[in-house]
């Protein structure tokens, strides 16, 4: 799976972004539609980040992205905005395995290498991610195989879909 798009960093905070801060708790039960919830995405972090993204961008950001609450609604809204993965040099564990059961890839890299609008593409297939804009190919570990199916089908509710339960070739 090969994804392309611009880097979106933030000038104010890279580490600890909190699931507060990609979607605001006044959103989380007031707004369904993973659509709508969509367009607040980062809103407290930078009040105009989702017009900034366009469709196959990365989120970039430092350590511990994700910290806070366990709920789905961060990697649901950030899945809908069009962000086609998250790149951090780390995650809250549990923020992590919901975007995979999300279809939303999770990538640990050293993000020291990207500035904002670095053209960027990743490979998850052979684990290379290729800054674009520096001529900058980085070495990632592949995926293992079960995060590649659950990515491809979509999350792990579109798997189950698919295959009538957890079934990996």
């Amino acid at each position: 799976m090969k994804l392309k798009g611009k880097a979106l960093k933030f000038a104010k905070q890279n580490d600890d972004i909190n699931t507060d801060y990609i979607i605001s708790g006044r959103y989380k039960f007031k707004i369904q539609d993973p659509v709508e919830l969509a367009k607040h995405v980062m809103e407290d972090l930078e009040p105009d980040f989702y017009k900034r993204v366009s469709k196959g961008d990365f989120i970039v950001a430092g350590e511990n992205f994700g910290c806070g609450s366990s709920r789905e609604q961060a990697p649901m809204a950030i899945k809908y905005a069009g962000i086609s993965a998250v790149l951090a040099k780390s995650f809250a564990r549990i923020f992590y395995r919901n975007c995979f059961n999300l279809g939303l890839p999770a990538i640990e890299v050293n993000t020291d290498q990207f500035q904002d609008g670095d053209e960027i593409e990743v490979d998850l297939d052979n684990g290379i991610i290729k800054n674009l804009s520096k001529k900058i190919d980085i070495k990632i570990p592949a995926l293992p195989k079960t995060m590649q199916t659950l990515l491809s089908d979509g999350g792990l509710v579109e798997h189950f879909k698919k295959h009538g339960g957890f079934k990996l070739d």
